[in-house]
């Protein structure tokens, strides 16, 4: 079913830039009604059905996690993918802000 909903991100992976967000949204509620922890790997992504777990690989140092899509966006042109700040820590790049990242679905 998510492989022919979104055939290229679900066979390739989606490769661009990663951002994070974090203490202004801590506690709010997301697009799919929990509330926002960023210390829980996590994620926004504009398409992808809640709940869909992927694997982020960060293709500046080869770092990979998985999260879970539980919000929309981001909102931002030219970025893919919001991670969480403790996700954004675990892929180290949390202190540049932004990444190139490859996000694929997981089974």
């Amino acid at each position: 079913m998510l492989a022919a909903a979104f055939p290229n991100l679900a066979q390739a992976g989606q490769v661009g830039t990663a951002s994070w967000y974090g203490p202004g949204f801590h506690g709010k509620t997301t697009a799919s009604g929990e509330r926002f922890n960023q210390n829980q790997l996590t994620a926004a992504h504009r398409r992808l059905p809640l709940g869909t777990r992927v694997k982020v690989t960060n293709l500046n140092n080869g770092r990979k996690i998985e999260v879970r899509i539980n919000d929309r966006g981001p909102y931002r042109g030219g970025r893919i993918i919001d991670l969480s700040k403790a996700a954004a820590q675990r892929l180290a790049m949390h202190s540049s802000g932004v990444a190139r990242v490859r996000v694929e679905t997981v089974p």
